[in-house]
């Protein structure tokens, strides 16, 4: 059992991804962390899927996107299905679904709770820390006066330990060949069941397993139904629209071994649709759309519209959780497919929603309490955003928290979590409100039917729309922590909330494809030592540390080694002015070098040793890359991909989660100052 009494540095509520990749962050930090969640287990079936580039690229920085690129199915098309003149379906176009060279990965597909198992993986590898499942939190004080105190616990939650009965959520009884278990408990056609929970604990008395937890931090990463926005008094601002999407998830083929597979919807089909593989948006004439999307292990999803529901005398039938089955919402399917056929004798999960876009005002509450994912923005789920965005939260958002907890970072850098984060919320909602109308409409019938969908607008908003799905296009504002022109704002309103500037302004001319606020993009390079490929990218690990990236040119040139040598002798102050003294020189700042010359003649030994530290260990053969071509692998011409000057160079500040905060030239040492003098603390 579980003390009465305890502490802790952060609490994470709510075990899905965007609280794993809270814990992840921590875990990786070394900081004092407890996440619960009140359900019993992780997700099995059903739920989330898609996976963009970035978030891939994310999990490769913490070493576990192996795992989920052999395991996914990977979408390199999309299919436009539209009806002709005659009102049949007919295929009208293929665009690929990932903008080729864009990202070193592409979209893929893989369900929620294998995503959640390389998360709990990662976490017992790496960590004592445990998702505490059956526990709830009952009750809620923050003491506002001690939020800028930083060895305070002003965050004070009593825990409730459920009982196996408690924790478990009643599920539907269907019939024989549907699902064992719906997904609509977790929908959000369902109500809040906190504290419908928490009641039935009381009355079986086992209030005597109350936990009192103090916290310095916390993150509510509990769903769009967030107990822990609720004790903030927040709510979420915007719309809900009429139209009801049904999530069903099949199994092409003749046969499966359904035991092989967990947290899907399975059904073995009967069809003759031909794209049943691919990436499908269908638009019927009269029958309302459906998406396609192939999944792992022979699955495929589908969303289905349904607008409106008839029942006799042409009357409305009301949509509750009473009345939704797994055939009406495959009847709806085949009305759009039609001629094609589509049936199934298997189904084991589904679920329905409505759409909705939604966004809380605030993110945090005095910067000690946060929320995450659909705590705080709500959107449908056609754009594959959802489960993305959330974790990309949370990754935004536990570096920063790490940092001030272990003295590295001043606390003002939290308040970037809100005018960063909240201001893509919105764009993603933006995008979500036009594309799911887009998605739900009737195609026109003719350019004078203005009631009607364009579909050439369609498609055209479907290719627009790949570039922000991948997520490579998230551009952070201006802050402390990102050193281009203007001002920060929070992204709600437009407004300064008290967001410091950087000092100093980088100099984006120096490379031409790195943007301040993007994350850093990746080439192909050479480590010196042993002429091995790498992406650039891959040695930019999510540790805590921040890397200085030192594109040092065409040292084969003795006036630009020169350069190089004085840069260092003056950028090692600055780098042990924040490093502590019993850590290596690399432990806070690290430094990456991508250097033009010809590998075969240049000698590692000919570098400064601040860019190839010794340790007890020995050298670190790791540091230092060159721009050159592979005996197997071709050239990947970096400094051409970053726009760099080949015989100049520059530096570059990346943050801890990859995205880049200054650029300059490599006689900018005092901006680099001023930089990083703006958030730091001084160690020594």
């Amino acid at each position: 059992m579980a003390p009465e009494h305890s502490k802790v540095d952060v609490l994470i509520v709510g075990a899905g991804p965007a609280g794993l990749m809270a814990a992840t962050w921590m875990a990786q930090c070394g900081i004092n962390t407890r996440i619960i969640d009140k359900r019993g287990t992780k997700i099995f079936s059903g739920q989330a899927d898609g996976l963009q580039c970035r978030t891939l690229e994310i999990f490769d920085s913490f070493g576990f996107a192996d795992r989920v690129w052999k395991e996914s199915n990977h979408m390199l098309e999309i299919c436009l299905w539209n009806p002709d003149e005659d009102g049949r379906i007919r295929r009208s176009d293929r665009i690929p679904d990932t903008i080729p060279g864009i990202s070193r990965f592409q979209q893929v597909v893989l369900h929620q709770g294998r995503i959640e198992r390389f998360f709990l993986d990662f976490l017992k590898e790496n960590s004592d820390i445990r998702v505490e499942r059956g526990v709830l939190p009952e009750t809620f004080k923050f003491d506002e006066f001690l939020a800028e105190d930083h060895e305070a616990y002003p965050i004070e939650v009593t825990l409730q330990h459920l009982s196996e009965e408690e924790l478990n959520p009643d599920q539907s009884q269907m019939t024989k060949g549907a699902a064992k278990s719906d997904g609509l408990f977790r929908s959000n056609m369902a109500a809040d069941d906190t504290d419908e929970l928490l009641d039935r604990a009381s009355k079986n008395g086992r209030a005597g397993t109350r936990e009192t937890l103090k916290a310095k931090y916390m993150i509510g990463c509990d769903g769009a139904h967030s107990w822990t926005r609720r004790q903030l008094g927040y709510q979420l601002e915007g719309e809900q629209t009429d139209f009801i999407w049904w999530d069903i998830r099949i199994i092409s083929g003749d046969s499966a071994n359904l035991s092989k597979f967990r947290g899907v919807l399975d059904i073995i089909p009967i069809t003759d649709f031909p794209d049943i593989r691919m990436r499908c948006a269908i638009h019927s004439a009269n029958s309302g759309s459906v998406m396609v999307i192939p999944r792992e292990n022979k699955l495929v999803r589908l969303y289905i519209q349904m607008t409106t529901t008839e029942k006799g005398g042409g009357k409305p039938l009301k949509v509750d959780r009473s009345n939704i089955t797994p055939q009406m919402i495959l009847e709806c399917a085949q009305k759009t497919i039609a001629p094609y056929k589509l049936t199934y004798n298997y189904c084991d999960w589904w679920t329905a929603y409505q759409i909705g876009q939604r966004i809380c005002p605030s993110f945090s509450a005095n910067e000690r309490i946060f929320l995450a994912g659909d705590a705080v923005h709500t959107h449908s789920p056609k754009a594959g955003q959802g489960m993305n965005v959330s974790m990309q939260d949370t990754y935004n958002l536990g570096w920063k928290i790490a940092s001030v907890l272990k003295g590295t970072a001043h606390r003002s850098i939290l308040k970037t979590y809100q005018s960063e984060r909240h201001r893509i919320a919105q764009d993603l909602i933006d995008f979500d409100h036009k594309f799911s109308r887009l998605f739900s409409g009737r195609p026109a019938k003719d350019v004078m039917d203005e009631a009607g969908i364009s579909m050439s607008e369609f498609k055209s908003a479907f290719e627009k729309g790949n570039l922000f799905a991948s997520g490579v296009a998230v551009d952070y504002g201006a802050s402390i922590l990102v050193a281009k022109e203007g001002n920060p704002q929070d992204g709600a309103n437009g407004t300064n909330i008290g967001i410091s500037a950087s000092s100093v302004h980088g100099k984006p001319e120096v490379a031409k494809n790195i943007k301040m606020g993007m994350r850093f993009p990746s080439f192909q390079v050479l480590n010196q030592a042993d002429a091995r490929p790498w992406q650039f990218q891959e040695r930019l690990k999510s540790d805590g540390r921040w890397r200085l990236i030192l594109f040092a040119g065409n040292i084969s040139n003795p006036p630009q080694m020169t350069r190089i040598t004085n840069l260092c002798a003056n950028l090692s102050p600055i780098i042990k002015r924040y490093t502590p003294a019993a850590q290596p020189i690399d432990s806070r700042i690290e430094i990456l070098t991508l250097h033009s010359a010809p590998r075969a003649s240049t000698e590692l030994f000919s570098f400064p040793e601040l860019l190839r530290p010794l340790s007890d260990e020995g050298w670190d053969y790791w540091k230092i890359f060159v721009d050159d071509e592979s005996y197997h692998e071709g050239h990947g011409r970096a400094y051409e991909g970053y726009g760099a000057d080949a015989e100049r160079g520059c530096l570059v500040v990346v943050r801890p989660d990859g995205y880049v905060g200054w650029e300059g030239e490599i006689e900018d040492i005092e901006d680099i100052g001023r930089y990083f003098e703006g958030f730091m603390v001084v160690q020594r």
